[in-house]
């Protein structure tokens, strides 16, 4: 208890934060912000896990066994963490129990680990999704998906997210800490936040990625002919958003995270192209039940060979929902979040990187 009181003690002076999922695409670029802001920055990682984008050297680095609670109370026990960012998860699986294995019992273990050891958390920040609301207000005009809205996710991915957020709402009844005032003891929940961003790209995302690559060798393919109002978020937003969520979010609170605008699919593509230098293209809109049959066919070879891809069967059903507006206010409102980048700007700093890169 002694070691333990030391460990909070240097980590109210010193914030310690635990970034899961550390070597993704939104991972990567939630351990340079806390580098940035002088945390002490612990990058949870598999062994298999690419270090291309943490090269930092003052990223501290541990190896988490998300499968099993047991192996992450021994792999956490000597640690102390302010806040804790679970941003590891899956959202292309060769089988749909995988989605629950990895996102939902991964997050179970992880929180009963912290739990267990009386971890002194400020915050837990997990990172779910839009997708969790499925495909609801679809009536055209089409409105914001608002928070009260009752959740009906249409995906593998959705539905294991989904799991996950009520899980940790179940905690709301769990007493995970005291906290002693001048004359109270009050007892206190497990102290997370939930951030639900719609589609987040930016630099070193692979899935958009595929549109850029596909615009520059002159085709740009669409599905359904009934209008779709899409929704975006630049990653740099969603990073601001989890460091609001550690200062300001509330236990138990959830948020929709966009850059507040509207767009059409046909925008995104059009920005894309430009950026590229207007090559020419030819522009294919085909009908959902082709989409059905790529998809179908995409998911059936992917298991054949063992590779997981992009055209499966949760693709068809995020292709095919039509609405994806969602409602920021609460962010808005009670965070502070405030969005910086519009998908002009997105899409001009991605190309950007692309190219410096060597991706296009």
């Amino acid at each position: 208890m002694v070691f333990r009181f030391l460990l909070c003690t240097f980590a109210r002076m010193n914030p310690k934060i635990l970034i899961t999922g550390a070597s993704g695409f939104i991972g990567s670029f939630i351990v340079e912000e806390a580098l940035k802001r002088g945390f002490e920055t612990w990058a949870a990682v598999r062994k298999s896990s690419s270090k291309a984008f943490l090269q930092d050297e003052r990223i501290h680095f541990i190896e988490l066994n998300l499968s099993s609670e047991e192996a992450l109370k021994e792999q956490l026990r000597d640690h102390a963490f302010d806040y804790v960012v679970h941003a590891a998860g899956v959202t292309k699986c060769l089988h749909q129990e995988d989605f629950r294995r990895i996102n939902t019992e991964g997050t179970k273990n992880l929180v009963r680990a912290l739990m267990a050891l009386q971890m002194p958390l400020k915050r837990f920040v997990y990172i779910s999704s839009l997708s969790i609301m499925g495909a609801i207000r679809e009536q055209q005009p089409y409105t914001e998906i608002l928070e009260s809205d009752e959740a009906k996710p249409n995906t593998a991915y959705g539905r294991s997210k989904l799991e996950a957020e009520n899980w940790l709402d179940s905690l709301q009844f769990t007493v995970y800490s005291l906290q002693f005032t001048v004359d109270s003891l009050q007892l206190k929940p497990f102290p997370y936040v939930i951030l639900r961003p719609t589609g987040v790209y930016g630099p070193r995302e692979k899935d958009y990625f595929m549109m850029f690559k596909s615009i520059q060798a002159h085709t740009d393919f669409a599905v359904g002919y009934q209008q779709q109002d899409i929704t975006f978020v630049y990653v740099a937003d969603v990073v601001q958003a989890v460091f609001l969520a550690m200062e300001k979010g509330r236990t138990g609170r959830k948020y929709f995270l966009s850059d507040g605008e509207v767009y059409q699919s046909s925008t995104f593509s059009n920005l894309i192209r430009k950026e590229l230098g207007n090559p020419w293209w030819i522009r294919i809109t085909a009908p959902l039940w082709v989409l059905r049959i790529v998809t179908f066919c995409g998911e059936y070879i992917g298991r054949l060979t063992g590779k997981v891809t992009a055209l499966n069967n949760d693709k068809y059903n995020i292709m095919r929902q039509r609405n994806w507006r969602c409602d920021i206010t609460p962010a808005r409102q009670e965070l502070g979040y405030e969005p910086t980048v519009k998908l002009q700007e997105g899409v001009q700093r991605c190309v950007r990187w692309y190219k410096d890169n060597g991706w296009l």
